[in-house]
């Protein structure tokens, strides 16, 4: 199949081939014809197959061919997860709006609020935000989405799991319309969460499932080492750093702390390696990104804060430092390499820390793990043992030579002060008055 079996608009087309796209990817053969039909949809694909394209194509289909909803209101909306994924998204929708007609903006948390109100009043007809801050533009009434005619969510699963389900829900309030459609992709369409909320946004939706979230990646070659601790991982990201003919390193870590002290540590031992961390704001992030796609930086340290969605194809490694707490984010952590038909490696270190973790990714792979080992570097771990369930032992009465005690409750009188009567109400008796006689042998008594 050609991108020319679609039917698209000639200058859509010309922007296509311009490109140097040939044959859409599985996952654009079958997204772009059912978006173009009109039909909501739920998709899924792994992390690398194309699914940008398969919703942007459309979407520049069907602002080509049809008249606005509304002069004012923004017509597309393209949400993501992370400031990351959406200057990615956003990077390549320019590419296809360059020399056409339709504006696009780019809408995130962290940056001036202001200068965003500013091009929101421009009417743009594209808005690719991530869900909080776009959330506050509308709580303020900065734009409305009446007339929005596409409803995008990328990575959704990745949206509901970061929290955003409040903002999602209000944003698709204020576009309630028939009128309409509704893109949904997901790593995986076994997400209870994106199931529950897909019944909530969209109508009749097709479902396209290409390639689950746990099938094999080919062009990613997969290796596991175990660890004791800490001081023995380092030893071994050392030695893969010296041995292994690499061109870029995507290291991942589990916290922001590590990423900085492992950062420090790889810059002075002269290897050219820069942290990524949450802690930074917007610019130094985006000066971070932009200097490591353009070859500056061969080791990049980071946390799942780069794990989705940034397409770079000089990637050769992975280095999993710490295991990923959340399973899908192991699949979308190794789809930073092995892209574009090239070849990746990714290396996952386990430590008694990281043994649940890797027990999970085992399963949602359904594949059994083996390791590797590296000679010289002495590994006493060999994994931890499930815990077995304690026997609880049956209680055995012994029999007593003793009396057996009745078990016949006790009567028991209970009074409560309502039963209690109150003085003034009680009957007064009179005390009969003692004769001389009867004093005297009462004293004689007690002097007794």
């Amino acid at each position: 199949m050609q991108f020319s079996d679609f039917g698209l608009d000639s200058a859509l087309m010309s922007t296509i081939e311009h490109m140097g796209f040939n044959e859409p990817t599985q996952i654009q053969q079958q997204a772009i014809p059912a978006a173009m039909a009109g039909h909501d949809l739920i998709a899924s694909s792994k992390t690398g197959s194309g699914k940008t394209l398969a919703f942007i194509i459309p979407a520049l289909q069907r602002l080509s061919k049809n008249r606005a909803l509304s002069k004012r209101d923004p017509r597309v909306v393209i949400l993501t997860p992370t400031r990351e994924l959406a200057k990615q998204v956003f990077s390549q929708l320019r590419l296809f709006t360059a020399n056409t007609q339709y504006k696009a903006v780019l809408i995130l948390g962290g940056e001036n609020f202001n200068d965003q109100v500013k091009v929101l009043q421009k009417e743009p007809e594209f808005i690719v935000a991530t869900p909080g801050r776009l959330a506050d533009h509308l709580t303020q009434g900065h734009f409305h989405l009446n007339g929005l005619e596409l409803l995008i969510l990328d990575e959704a699963d990745r949206m509901l799991d970061l929290g955003f389900s409040k903002e999602l829900t209000q944003i698709n309030k204020a576009a309630d319309h028939r009128k309409r459609q509704t893109l949904l992709f997901s790593a995986t369409l076994d997400h209870a969460q994106v199931n529950e909320f897909a019944t909530e946004l969209l109508t009749k939706p097709k479902r396209i499932a290409i390639n689950a979230g746990h099938s094999e990646h080919v062009d990613i070659a997969k290796r596991f080492y175990l660890a004791d601790n800490l001081t023995q991982k380092e030893a071994l990201l050392q030695h893969f750093l010296v041995t292994e003919k690499s061109q870029q390193i995507i290291i991942f870590t589990a916290t922001r702390s590590d990423t900085d002290r492992l950062a420090k540590l790889l810059t002075e031992q002269n290897l050219n390696a820069v942290a990524l961390s949450g802690e930074l704001n917007q610019g130094q992030r985006n000066q971070i990104m932009e200097s490591f796609s353009k070859g500056q930086h061969k080791i990049l340290v980071t946390t799942d804060l780069a794990s989705r969605g940034l397409d770079l194809i000089n990637v050769s490694h992975v280095i999993n430092f710490d295991m990923p707490k959340h399973t899908e984010e192991f699949v979308h952590r190794i789809g930073r390499t092995g892209r574009a038909g090239t070849k990746g490696d990714a290396i996952s270190l386990v430590g008694p820390n990281d043994w649940l973790s890797l027990k999970n990714v085992e399963a949602f792979l359904q594949q059994k793990i083996s390791f590797t080992k590296v000679e010289g570097i002495k590994v006493k771990f060999k994994g931890l043992k499930p815990k077995k369930e304690k026997a609880v032992k049956a209680k055995v009465s012994v029999a007593k030579d003793k009396k057996a005690v009745s078990n016949k409750p006790r009567k028991v009188i209970k009074k409560t002060f309502l039963d209690i009567e109150d003085a003034g109400a009680m009957k007064i008796i009179k005390r009969k008055k003692l004769t001389p006689d009867q004093i005297e042998d009462a004293t004689k008594k007690e002097q007794d």
